[in-house]
């Protein structure tokens, strides 16, 4: 799954992050990339200085208008604050994306070096389209049972503030105390988006309604065990040297920020939400919104970098579930399983030996051999890679408070500054929903050599601007990971079929994704049609299907990435081995993927072209 793009978009809430999914370029067209090079005249240096300071100061003044991603970069100038999500702060926002992009053209392209180019038109593709979507920015639901604000501000103090001393444990009981505030924004957006009709589909409502619950519920708010933040709080503050006085006062200002603030915010959307359910409709498409189709147009041109319609994405998607199954045949017939395809399906959802306790044993038995899996894949990196990341990676259960509705994994960066590894979350709130077969290829999309490998790496990156390397492309970086999930079967891995059907299952479950999403989206797939294909033509138990078209239905376009962006790499692999036959080097193709930071798949595709015409010149 997606690594965790939510949170750093609630943090980035500047524009000028560039971290939006960008289609084709306008001025400065895809195919006039040039090859990176690593010398250029006196005039290009000049200029090229110039740019990529100014690109310095506008990312770094971003940073310091978002405290939230302040605290990502482990930046703790404004600690106790949060971001201002208001109305206005949009306005401002915007013009300050409009100056940007002003101010890029006063640049001369012609005098950049190489590299330097490549940040131009990335710089100024990200602007333009963040200045077209700002139509768009009312076509979403801010509460949601993937993303929504309602879970990413806990999430956001458990899993990014960080406490070492007793200033920062103030922090953290001011951003408790802010969260009213953050609250009230909220639900000024909900409002504005009821009143043009974009409410969220009614299945999502008990999933927001529940976590936003389960937040005000045990201590300080009713009687029980510690409610999930003070639990969060008591621990960071117990890491401290401090006297028992002084834990004592935090402690209790943290329970009258919690009651004082917390409490009647959440109470408030909660109200709000039970107020505005009756007015939501089972209809789950993006056809529905104003503008609904021409919305979902540019959501897949940015999502996959690609001028693929709807149509040809969903006919890719039946064609793909039409190879897989082919070959999940003869896995099927390789284990001497007697019966056709879907009855062999239904052994693997249902058969107890795929599947461990759903019980604390079983569940750390999994995070036991899911890491175990990450460290044997460590050792054979060198037969893949030039570049390693430094950070390192921990396997992490997803939060008790959020484990019912959040997806069934994700991966979380490393701090830029090394003070927290990059974090592959398994969800095992049910395990039939975890079946160990598919354990593998989930360690390897989320860890490595999937997520961690590109993401922390792209962090870590010399000689490109900071904006690049913080930079999202949705295709670039799920392509990836499912393309990182059949690259260890190419040195070996997957030596259990049952885990090689596992790798095929989830491969096939992102083909029904192409065919699912442009569906619903355009097709006006109703939720029980759309469950439906997942469980007829996957072994996934039918939990996923459920909480896979809810997220289709909250997240128009973004299932689409994976099987597109992992097609793309494919068939660029394919290019470069064909063009440079006995010269081809796995490890430098994939240094050439991953050495200048996300980009979109267009532009990768030509500089995946210049690395051949390199390579033949050498």
């Amino acid at each position: 799954m997606q690594t965790n793009k939510s949170l750093i978009a609630l943090a980035l809430s500047s524009s000028l992050l560039f971290g939006c999914n960008s289609s084709a370029p306008t001025q400065t067209e895809a195919s006039a990339v040039p090859a990176v090079e690593t010398a250029g005249t006196a005039v290009e240096q000049n200029e090229s200085t110039r740019l990529n300071a100014h690109f310095e100061k506008t990312f770094m003044d971003a940073v310091m208008r978002s405290p939230q991603f302040q605290t990502y970069l482990g930046i703790k100038k404004d600690y106790g604050k949060w971001n201002d999500n208001s109305e206005a702060n949009a306005e401002k926002e915007l013009q300050i994306t409009k100056d940007e992009l002003v101010a890029l053209h006063t640049f001369d392209y012609n005098a950049l070096d190489a590299q330097t180019k490549i940040s131009y038109q990335l710089a100024e593709r990200s602007l333009e389209q963040e200045i077209a979507n700002y139509k768009w920015r009312y076509h979403s639901y801010p509460v949601n049972q993937m993303h929504g604000q309602h879970s990413n501000i806990p999430s956001f103090l458990i899993n990014q503030h960080t406490v070492s001393n007793a200033d920062e444990a103030t922090a953290y009981v001011e951003r408790l105390s802010g969260i009213e505030l953050v609250v009230e924004q909220l639900i000024i957006q909900l409002k504005i988006r009821e009143d043009k009709g974009i409410i969220a589909p009614s299945f999502v409502f008990p999933h927001v309604i529940r976590d936003s619950q389960n937040l005000i519920t045990g201590a300080p708010f009713t009687t029980g065990e510690d409610s999930t933040l003070l639990a969060d709080f008591k621990k960071k503050v117990a890491k401290l040297e401090l006297s028992d006085s002084e834990s004592s006062a935090l402690i209790a200002s943290a329970k009258e920020a919690l009651i004082t603030n917390v409490q009647p915010a959440y109470q408030n959307l909660v109200d709000y939400l039970i107020n505005l359910e009756p007015k939501s409709t089972n209809d789950a498409g993006a056809w529905k919104f104003p503008q609904g189709n021409d919305f979902y147009n540019d959501a897949l041109a940015k999502t996959t970098t690609t001028q693929l319609t709807s149509e040809e994405i969903h006919q890719i998607g039946l064609s793909e579930v039409d190879r897989i199954h082919s070959e999940m045949r003869v896995i099927k017939d390789a284990v001497g399983f007697k019966g056709d395809l879907a009855a062999f399906m239904q052994f693997m959802r249902a058969d107890e030996q795929f599947y461990y306790a759903d019980d604390e044993a079983g569940k750390q038995r999994y995070l036991n051999e899911a890491t175990a899996l990450i460290d044997t894949m460590k050792t054979r990196l060198d037969e893949l890679f030039l570049v390693k990341p430094k950070a390192d990676l921990i396997v992490k259960r997803v939060e008790a408070f959020r484990e019912k509705s959040a997806g069934k994994a994700f991966y979380n960066r490393p701090a830029p500054d090394g003070s927290r590894p990059g974090m592959y979350y398994a969800n095992l709130y049910d395990m039939k929903a975890m079946p160990t077969y598919q354990m593998e290829a989930l360690a390897y999309h989320e860890g490595i050599p999937g997520h961690h490998m590109q993401l922390a790496i792209s962090q870590e990156l010399e000689g490109i601007p900071t904006f690049r390397k913080f930079s999202g492309y949705t295709a670039y970086s799920e392509g990836w990971g499912l393309y990182t999930e059949m690259l260890p079967k190419e040195i070996g891995m997957y030596s259990d079929p049952y885990s090689d059907f596992g790798r095929l299952a989830m491969e096939l479950w992102r083909a029904c994704r192409l065919v699912v999403d442009t569906g619903m989206h355009v097709k006006k797939w109703t939720r029980e049609e759309s469950i439906n294909y997942y469980v007829t033509n996957t072994p996934n138990a039918k939990s996923d299907a459920v909480k896979m078209v809810e997220r289709h239905a909250v997240m128009p376009s973004q299932a689409t990435a994976y099987k597109i962006g992992m097609l793309e790499i494919l068939r660029m692999r394919d290019m470069v081995k064909t063009e440079l036959g006995d010269k081809f080097d796995i490890r430098e193709f994939h240094d050439v993927y991953l050495k200048n930071g996300p980009l979109p798949l267009d532009v990768m595709n030509t500089m995946m072209k210049n690395y051949i015409a390199e390579k033949k010149a050498s």
